[in-house]
């Protein structure tokens, strides 16, 4: 695996504009889906500690994912449990949550931070604590508009929903300023990994990769 740094992650989330997120049940089945997002086009996964054993699942597919993809951890709620997964492997950080001590934990490691925050006074809270992406959730209950209103007084803040995105709504939240968004089982179904079809993963991986590049006007990302 390429080492990354936490700019260098920043980057390359931004570039691809999709970060999938997966709560599997059956873990073994990681890294065929990390596989199959990756020929979609998506290079950013985050394995939620919701995932039975996440953090040694992290460690054992690490070191052996394909070239520029990049694993994060989600729902990281302590700095603890960020150290954790940040040793396992993860190179960047999830919480549904702002808590200060994640982010500077993040960054004596050279990890990038994505915060939860939903309020104005968060964002803002978040970003000067040295967010480097700012995650709104739940994205449900505000929509694309809420960017565009949020990025009037904070047009520096990046920004990227979590919370009911789609496909179909993608593209609206990246012409709202959302520098990527965070897609999960509307990205990786559950019933095509149970029933082991990784072609529809990669065939929706590639939609969505798709729906950016057309909302920035620009062309896909590379696919592995």
């Amino acid at each position: 695996m390429s080492v990354h740094s936490r700019s260098q992650v920043v980057s390359a989330i931004e570039d691809c504009g999709v970060v999938a997120v997966i709560r599997l049940q059956d873990p073994s089945k990681l890294r065929a889906v990390i596989d199959a997002l990756a020929a979609g086009g998506v290079r950013a996964l985050e394995v939620t500690m919701t995932v039975p054993g996440a953090i040694d699942l992290i460690k054992t597919v690490a070191p052996s994912l394909p070239k520029e993809f990049i694993i994060g951890a989600g729902t990281i709620l302590d700095p603890e449990t960020a150290r954790l997964a940040i040793l396992a492997g993860a190179r960047y950080i999830v919480s549904p949550v702002f808590n200060p001590a994640v982010v500077r934990l993040c960054h004596r490691y050279d990890v990038a931070a994505m915060p939860g925050c939903f309020s104005p006074t968060e964002i803002l809270a978040a970003w000067e604590a040295g967010a480097d992406i700012v995650k709104v959730f739940p994205a449900t209950a505000v929509g694309p508009g809420y960017f565009k209103d949020i990025h009037g007084p904070l047009p520096q803040v990046r920004l990227m929903p979590t919370g009911g995105v789609t496909l179909e709504n993608t593209g609206e939240w990246i012409k709202a300023g959302a520098v990527a968004v965070g897609a999960g089982t509307a990205l990786v179904e559950r019933q095509a990994i149970e029933a082991g079809d990784y072609g529809a993963v990669t065939a929706k991986a590639a939609r969505f990769v798709e729906a950016v590049a057309a909302a920035r006007g620009s062309k896909p990302a590379g696919r592995a």
